[in-house]
């Protein structure tokens, strides 16, 4: 039997600070991953951010950042 587990969450946009709705959803990922490496699962657990787009660009230039280097400072927090 193959036991292998694939697990991602949404790619968040990075066009303000992080809230409680994405640490819930890495948080119940999180779980059900590690429940599933308890169970002998070898899982591969993905997660990301968006860093492209309109609202991106927008909320860095209003923040007096170049997008890169505003979407570097909040994928830190």
């Amino acid at each position: 039997m193959d036991k292998r587990f694939y697990i991602t969450t949404a790619i968040d946009y990075v066009n303000g600070q992080p809230h409680l709705g994405h640490a819930y959803e890495k948080i119940i990922t999180d779980v059900i991953a590690r429940s599933r490496r308890l169970l002998g699962y070898e899982v591969f657990f993905l997660t990301g951010l968006d860093e492209h787009g309109q609202k991106v660009q927008q909320a860095a230039l209003s923040n007096g950042q170049q997008p890169q280097e505003y979407c570097d400072e909040l994928a830190q927090s």
